[in-house]
């Protein structure tokens, strides 16, 4: 019974935007409404708060390798690559200034 409440609660709400307030306001009217243990309840809060840090991980580092293909894709010069260039013209400058 609380695996289908966990699975019916996380389509209805969306794992990853669930905040731990609001895990725990869920978990209050079930112990009304199906009359779970606090055992139970913590269990459910727990996993579900399990579930949403791994899916904001999730998307952020499917956000993150977007991202790169887009940089990659543009051509866009990396912020390290930048330093390593900025250097070298600032050693050449120096070379050529001596």
């Amino acid at each position: 019974m609380l695996e289908f409440l966990e699975k019916a609660v996380m389509t209805a709400i969306g794992v990853a935007a669930i905040t731990q307030k609001k895990a725990e306001e869920l978990v209050s009217e079930m112990k009304d409404k199906y009359k779970i243990s606090e055992e139970e309840g913590k269990i459910f809060v727990d996993r579900i708060q399990t579930l949403a840090k791994e899916s904001r991980d999730k998307v952020r580092e499917m956000a993150e390798l977007e991202v790169q293909k887009v940089v990659d894709r543009l051509g866009v010069v990396s912020r390290d690559e930048f330093d390593r260039l900025s250097k070298r013209v600032e050693d050449l400058e120096s070379k050529l200034n001596d």
